[in-house]
C-alpha cells in the first residue's frame, strides 16, 4: 500500500473509531497490506482489494477467548 492510502485508511479509522492512538503501518514484505495498532498493541491486518477497477479496504481483527476474560 502507498503511503498516501495509508494515511487516508488511518484518518478514516481514527474519525470512525474516534481514537487518535490507532495507526496504519506498511508490512515489510507485503504491498497490499498494512498492519493497525491500538498505541503499540498490534490489532489487527487491513487488506487493500482491487477488483474490477474500485478499490476497497477489508479490516481483519481477531478477538481471541483469552482477551475476553473478566
Amino acid at each position: 500500500m502507498e503511503k498516501k492510502d495509508l494515511e487516508r485508511v488511518q484518518t478514516y479509522m481514527r474519525r470512525l473509531f474516534t481514537n487518535t492512538q490507532l495507526r496504519v503501518v506498511a508490512r515489510p514484505k507485503k504491498k497490499d497490506s498494512a498492519e493497525v495498532y491500538l498505541g503499540d498493541e498490534f490489532i489487527g491486518v487491513l487488506f487493500e482489494d482491487k477488483e474490477d477497477g474500485e478499490l476497497s479496504y477489508n479490516f481483519q481483527m481477531a478477538i481471541l477467548d483469552t482477551d475476553l476474560e473478566d
